[in-house]
């Protein structure tokens, strides 16, 4: 059993303290706290059961899986949260998650493999596909904004412009699965071969030479398929009410912490549905597996631009609150410039650990700066 499996599990004991504090009305701080934390090993939990299934399942239907419950944990919060009315925390949470997957995630993943090490590489394809299509997705924020600081911030136009590019959006993404799937798979598959060597906890760092030109299918067990369906359920019912505890209970909070509604979409939701790609994409790194790192913290954003927004845009209505791509210029600064300094910084194919502390420090300044210049929620 795995380190993160064992802190994975010792965690589950606040998912029945969470509901205790609720029941007994011990408090929101208390509630907040419980139910944060019991979220973190669900989406471990969610993440892994995913990955294993993918395996289970085959190539085909494990692609599926992977774009449908990749970032589920993300989906859910922001969900619960719209269906609150929480509007702008949702907008701040998608900016949170860009910012954090190229940022943090990536940074962490560079620092921690370069240490000990001169240098990593991995295949800068990768990097440049999701590069191109990052860029895509600025610019379908951008232009929105823009529309919005026209007609007054959240007027029809707006909308109906913000649906329109939500369904192009959704087409790219359909494309880019087609493009790494079936037209360039190949591009994909030392990643895809890391991953299914990672999932099975089977091989050695001696053996990952050989894992990676070997088929999947060769690079362990096959994983049973209905005790890892009845976790996958589980998580993602968990996950589900978890977060409505924490939606219920977080203006409250943060507004007594002085928290902003930007701040806490920025910087607490994402840490808190991201936390099993950011394990995922460190421990990789660490492992001198920089192809799959890399990949999990460029698909996760992508997997978030192309369609996570874009779901959250087409839903909105349907829940009664309308979420439309105007964003403030803070959010989209900020968007920018993770997705301008992580392409600088992982077009070359290579990575050290100082080129880890300059996205970590990108990250901590860009965080400190939502804090300083947003207005408390009360």
């Amino acid at each position: 059993m795995t380190l993160r499996t064992k802190v994975a599990l010792g965690l589950l004991v606040f998912v029945p303290l969470s509901v205790v504090a609720d029941r007994l009305a011990l408090g929101e701080g208390v509630v907040f706290v419980t139910s944060a934390v019991a979220i973190l090993p669900l989406a471990v939990w969610l993440s892994t059961a995913t990955e294993e299934l993918a395996l289970a399942l085959g190539p085909s239907i494990g692609a599926l899986l992977n774009a449908l419950f990749g970032n589920a944990t993300e989906l859910i919060i922001a969900l619960t949260a719209l269906r609150a009315g929480l509007v702008e925390i949702v907008k701040a949470s998608i900016t949170g998650t860009v910012v954090a997957n190229l940022l943090l995630a990536l940074g962490l993943s560079m620092l921690v493999g370069g240490i000990g090490r001169q240098d990593q590489r991995f295949q800068p394809v990768v990097a440049r596909v999701n590069g191109t299509a990052m860029s895509l997705a600025v610019l379908a924020i951008l232009i929105p904004s823009l529309t919005g600081m026209g007609d007054g911030g959240h007027g029809p136009g707006t909308l109906r412009f913000s649906t329109f590019v939500a369904w192009i959006l959704l087409l790219v993404y359909g494309l880019t699965l087609l493009f790494s799937l079936r037209t360039h798979s190949g591009l994909y598959a030392v990643a895809e071969a890391d991953l299914a060597e990672g999932s099975t906890g089977g091989a050695t760092s001696e053996s990952a030479e050989g894992a990676a030109s070997a088929p999947v299918e060769g690079a362990g067990h096959k994983p049973p398929l209905l005790p890892w369906l009845v976790v996958l359920v589980a998580a993602t019912a968990g996950v589900a009410y978890e977060s409505e505890l924490f939606v219920g209970v977080v203006e409250g909070v943060t507004a007594n912490l002085g928290l902003s509604a930007l701040f806490t979409g920025v910087v607490l939701l994402p840490l808190l549905g991201g936390v099993a790609e950011y394990l995922t994409a460190v421990t990789m790194a660490r492992k001198n597996k920089m192809d799959l790192a890399v990949s999990v913290a460029l698909g996760s954003t992508l997997l978030v631009a192309l369609l996570v927004v874009p779901l959250l845009v087409l839903v909105g209505p349907l829940l009664g609150h309308p979420l439309d791509l105007n964003f403030q210029l803070y959010e989209l600064v900020a968007i920018a410039t993770a997705v301008v300094v992580s392409n600088l910084v992982s077009l070359d194919g290579r990575s050290d650990w100082l080129e880890g502390v300059l996205l970590l420090a990108a990250y901590v300044i860009l965080a400190a700066g939502f804090f300083f210049q947003s207005q408390p929620l009360a």
